[in-house]
């Protein structure tokens, strides 16, 4: 049986899931029903995820690496991704969030302060005071790159990448969707 190595990553945030197997069979029903579909190594079977669960991951993308013997799939999940409950199997060792990190666990405790008496919460109630928040920072991002030292100037960009993302969650939006018109506009 040949058996390649499987990432699964978040599609919209960039996030590794889980590291799981494929096998031919696998491979086909994954490419067939358009969701993911493993090889058991300690049940010596095939499992489709999410079907006890309902934690499916449905495909977007498939990759090979350069040497054809390990897969990327690039998914949207429909719940958490290990099987303790957790959003990713990867929820131990050192968990300092990176860089590339930051936006998707802001965009998370953005939701999670929906409602809440905070000053998130209280910029998701008030669209027009998020706007204004907006407009604010992007004045200030201006000034720090034209007058301040870099370290302000990235200060200035959190600051604002914070409140666009309230903005946008205000809407019912997630900084994905303007990746999309990003990507779009490259193909264009």
């Amino acid at each position: 049986m040949n058996l390649l190595p499987c990432i699964v990553q978040d599609a919209r945030t960039g996030e590794v899931l889980t590291l799981a197997y494929m096998n031919d069979e696998a491979l086909t029903r994954t490419r067939e029903t358009g969701e993911m579909w493993f090889w058991s190594r300690s049940r010596n079977e095939l499992w489709h995820k999410g079907e006890t669960s309902g934690n499916v991951q449905r495909l977007k993308e498939l990759r090979l690496d350069c040497d054809e013997d390990a897969l990327l799939a690039l998914v949207e999940p429909a719940g958490p991704a290990c099987h303790t409950g957790e959003r990713t199997c990867f929820h131990k060792g050192e968990l300092d969030p990176v860089p590339a990190e930051a936006l998707a666990v802001l965009e998370r405790t953005i939701e999670e302060r929906r409602g809440a008496d905070t000053y998130t919460g209280s910029l998701l109630a008030d669209p027009e005071l998020v706007g204004a928040k907006v407009q604010e920072e992007a004045e200030e991002v201006v000034r720090a790159a034209r007058d301040e030292s870099d370290e302000r100037l990235s200060e200035e960009a959190a600051d604002m990448l914070y409140h666009l993302a309230v903005l946008m969650a205000g809407r019912g939006l997630e900084l994905a969707d303007a990746y999309e018109v990003l990507n779009e506009r490259r193909r264009g």
